[in-house]
């Protein structure tokens, strides 16, 4: 039974690997179709969140089945209840990262983004976008260390967030009304795909040390848990 239990439990993770994977390809498709004004790469992210969705679905249907067949016990529980959780994490940032790439097809063939606000967004894109690498390190390798230090870095992004609004409320702003609209959203959309992120390593720190570090990780990197 145990065994049995191990080889769908690699089945569902590796599916969650790709699912990862999938999911950061959608980051940088739509960090292309924003910065670059990108029509291809907007319709590939957009096409291809349909596979994100596949994914996590399967996932679900795959850990719903085993908690029905096998009844796991509470360290084996803890796996499947925290894939679940982080498979839909991961369909979130997938829709975030398509709502970005739409936003820049319904502009095309100018550029959603103002110039005043573009550095913000570049920075934004790429500290998405490492994240999303870092994931999917961290789910491969379970690497506690890795994830708590990703958690820490969560406000780099909510400071880039805050200052988004202070760049369009400033006097200086002179984006149109559309502009100003997107600007706001896709400020937004970057942030929500960071928390998520903050959430799956939460996730993570929990399947290793039992442990959920909320926003404070100071108990993992005291290294003061107990299964």
């Amino acid at each position: 039974m145990r065994e049995l239990f191990t080889e769908e439990m690699n089945k569902i993770s590796g599916d969650l690997d790709t699912m990862a994977a999938a999911v950061k390809a959608a980051i940088d498709g739509a960090g292309k179709a924003l910065l670059d004004a990108d029509i291809d790469a907007a319709q590939s992210v957009i096409d291809g969140d349909i596979k994100i969705d596949a994914l996590e679905a399967s996932i679900i249907d795959q850990c719903l089945e085993m908690l029905a067949r096998q009844t796991p016990v509470a360290t084996d529980l803890r796996v499947v209840v925290s894939t679940l959780r982080i498979a839909s994490t991961f369909e979130r940032m997938g829709d975030l990262a398509r709502h970005i790439a739409e936003i820049a097809r319904r502009a095309y063939p100018e550029s959603a983004v103002n110039p005043a606000i573009r550095d913000c967004f570049q920075k934004m894109q790429d500290f998405d976008s490492h994240t999303a690498d870092e994931l999917i390190q961290i789910l491969k390798n379970h690497n506690e260390d890795q994830a708590v230090k990703l958690i820490e870095k969560d406000s780099q992004l909510d400071d880039l967030h805050t200052k988004t609004f202070g760049i369009v409320n400033a006097d200086s702003w002179n984006g149109t009304k559309q502009q100003t609209i997107d600007a706001v959203l896709i400020a937004r959309f970057y942030e929500r795909i960071g928390d998520h992120a903050v959430g799956v390593a939460r996730r993570i720190v929990f399947i290793v040390s039992g442990f959920d570090p909320s926003k404070d990780p100071t108990p993992v990197l005291a290294g003061g848990l107990d299964e």
